[in-house]
């Protein structure tokens, strides 16, 4: 079943539907001719502001918090599908703010995968992070809770809902992400200040994203996470291209690596890989027990699989040359609007 007869006259629901990822699945899905989208999040002038750019009756809005069970159960009545975004996402608020994080990015997942259950909706995509792998900070912590929360659920088969998850790594030019920063350090004409230049970060540009999650709203089965397989580039690499492309001259300052940050972001654990299995353009990574048997989680183990033993990184993935970089990037129309309007 190809993405239209899925979608067409189907209701869904999006948490935290205002955001970058928000905007670009929905540009996608009304091709699809949906019933209903319905955009669920906190920030009434970002639900003004995207109201006015569809201007399409098929698109509702709705204000609430998925950490208020009865507005999530709301919401959720009559719709299909449902992509789970709404979540604390930058690192520094999560460390200094970790109770508020836990509210929202693991016990608000929680709610919104019983209120999907409860209301029969058919399936619930969660969008998890590479920070989840191997976390060294809170907002990677609670994520690793909201896909461990629903892996749990759906070993209990209440119900019809199929729970499954994707993983991202940086996804480029979303909201709070390092080129849209970039970018304003430019404008601002001050230096592009980095961590350290041999950090490395996958590079998937949004449409990526946004294909992740359509093709595991079909082929997702309960418990499984999917990851999109993709290159990285050091953050040494990114800044200079960008330097490059917009001609700019106030250089590049190294800072150091900053509390909860990684040199290197991991998509696929060492562990995993024994569960990882390869889909094309995907991985899939199924869960540890798939029912409630615990004397098969004790008793059973699994072969690795061609990954690398140290799972599947942003080191070890392929590595973009400066000028694979430079393409990538021109490519993004964010950074082709960017240029026309940028003074040097």
């Amino acid at each position: 079943m190809g993405y239209k007869n899925a979608i067409e006259n189907k209701t869904i629901l999006i948490t935290g539907g205002t955001g970058s990822f928000g905007n670009a699945v929905v540009d996608k899905l009304l091709q699809y001719n949906p019933k209903k989208i319905i955009i669920f999040s906190r920030d009434e002038k970002k639900q003004f502001d995207m109201g006015n750019k569809y201007n399409d009756d098929r698109l509702r809005f709705v204000i609430g918090d998925v950490r208020d069970r009865d507005a999530i159960f709301h919401a959720m009545y009559g719709v299909d599908y449902v992509f789970h975004a709404a979540a604390l996402k930058q690192v520094p608020n999560c460390e200094f703010f970790p109770l508020e994080a836990i509210k929202t990015n693991s016990l608000g997942a929680h709610n919104v995968i019983d209120a999907a259950i409860q209301r029969g909706v058919e399936r619930v995509v969660v969008l998890s992070t590479d920070k989840a792998v191997y976390p060294i900070n809170v907002m990677g912590m609670t994520k690793a809770l909201m896909e461990r929360i629903m892996i749990a659920i759906s070993r209990e088969k209440r119900g019809k809902t199929v729970l499954c998850g994707t993983r991202y790594g940086n996804v480029m030019y979303t909201r709070g992400s390092v080129i849209p920063y970039f970018i304003d350090l430019m404008k601002a004409g001050k230096p592009l200040t980095i961590t350290d230049k041999n950090m490395t970060r996958f590079m998937m540009p949004l449409a990526h994203s946004v294909d992740l999650v359509l093709y595991v709203m079909l082929n997702g089965k309960d418990g499984e996470i999917y990851v999109r397989k993709a290159p990285a580039a050091t953050v040494g690499d990114l800044a200079e291209v960008l330097v490059e492309i917009f001609n700019y001259n106030k250089g590049i300052q190294e800072i150091g690596i900053r509390p909860g940050e990684k040199m290197h972001e991991t998509l696929i654990s060492s562990e995993e890989t024994f569960r990882a299995e390869d889909c094309g353009d995907y991985y899939k990574i199924m869960p540890e027990v798939p029912e409630m048997d615990y004397k098969n989680y004790y008793s059973k183990g699994q072969k690795n699989n061609h990954l690398p033993h140290e799972g599947y990184t942003s080191a070890n993935t392929k590595r973009l040359s400066n000028d694979e970089t430079k393409e990538l990037l021109l490519s993004l129309d964010e950074i082709k609007e960017e240029l026309k309007n940028f003074k040097r």
